[in-house]
């Protein structure tokens, strides 16, 4: 039987030693090395080293791009809904009030133009809100503003009016630049403020923006990227333990946070005094 077998790995040596002379790849020399490693081993290549796994390599540019890749924005500051009434129907009752804010109607969402929207506000038509600031001509007294926006066209139309001068209407292309031109009608010193429009008109204060968002049509917007809310649970608990109110620490949004801020000069406004009669008479008879 072992004769057998040496006979049978004697032919089988033979008949490789003359495969490999015929091909001119491998040295005789190496077929015992190699016979040897044949079984349970990687075969060898043609320089009688097993060859290596080929690993993939990322670029060092794809390990930069796959780092630098921006994450999607995520706001991390709550946004929190205040309980407001509702009637039988699940409506709000209006007007809503929300401290210096009061919002008398939502309007209605315009989903076919481009310019009524954003990625994070909406601007319904006919939405209509009051807010009390400073008056334009007498910064140290109040005043309300009424904020509208309105049917522009291909754009919205915003405007801020003060009940002191209704027939003067503060009109921009956005909030932010209705607010600006406010501050600069009360006085050059607020010029500094950052404009914070979409807060004044209150399409952004979390309560109303989760009703805006609620309406219809909102789902038909290109742009607009839904928001979640959650409903403050503590509503019957001490002002101590709720939400600071914007306007109470914001210049361009409460009267006392403005007035905690800046220091107004009395009398900005040249109060216009009616003509004299007497001075009329005088001219006429000079005529």
């Amino acid at each position: 039987m072992q004769e057998n077998l040496l006979v049978v790995k004697e032919e089988r040596h033979f008949l490789l030693r003359k495969l490999y002379q015929q091909q001119g790849e491998v040295d005789p020399t190496m077929l015992t090395k190699s016979q040897t490693n044949s079984f349970g081993s990687p075969s060898p290549n043609h320089e009688g080293v097993a060859p290596k796994k080929s690993v993939k390599k990322r670029n060092s540019t794809e390990a930069l791009e796959t780092k630098s890749k921006p994450k999607r924005y995520c706001k991390a500051m709550r946004r929190v809904v205040q309980l407001i009434p509702l009637d039988i129907h699940g409506r709000p009752v209006f007007p809503i009030s929300l401290g210096d804010l009061t919002v008398y109607s939502l309007g209605e969402v315009v989903s076919d133009r481009i310019a009524y929207h954003t990625e994070d506000l909406i601007y319904p038509v006919g939405y209509c809100s009051t807010r009390m600031f400073a008056s334009l001509r007498d910064a140290h007294t109040k005043s309300l503003y009424t904020c509208k926006i309105l049917d522009g066209g291909s754009n919205p139309r915003f405007e801020i009016v003060s009940d002191s001068d209704p027939d003067q209407p503060l009109v921009g292309l956005s909030p932010d630049e209705c607010h600006s031109r406010l501050l600069a009608a009360i006085s050059p010193t607020l010029c500094s403020i950052p404009p914070r429009g979409a807060d004044f008109f209150g399409i952004s204060h979390p309560t109303i923006q989760n009703l805006i968002q609620s309406s219809p049509g909102t789902r038909k917007l290109a742009n607009y990227k839904s928001v979640r809310f959650e409903v403050y649970k503590n509503q019957n608990s001490d002002r101590a333990s709720s939400p600071i109110a914007e306007e109470e620490t914001d210049p361009g949004l409460g009267f006392s946070a403005l007035h905690r801020t800046f220091a107004i000069p009395n009398g900005y406004r040249i109060k216009e005094e009616p003509p004299d009669p007497n001075l009329l008479t005088f001219q006429d008879f000079l005529m």
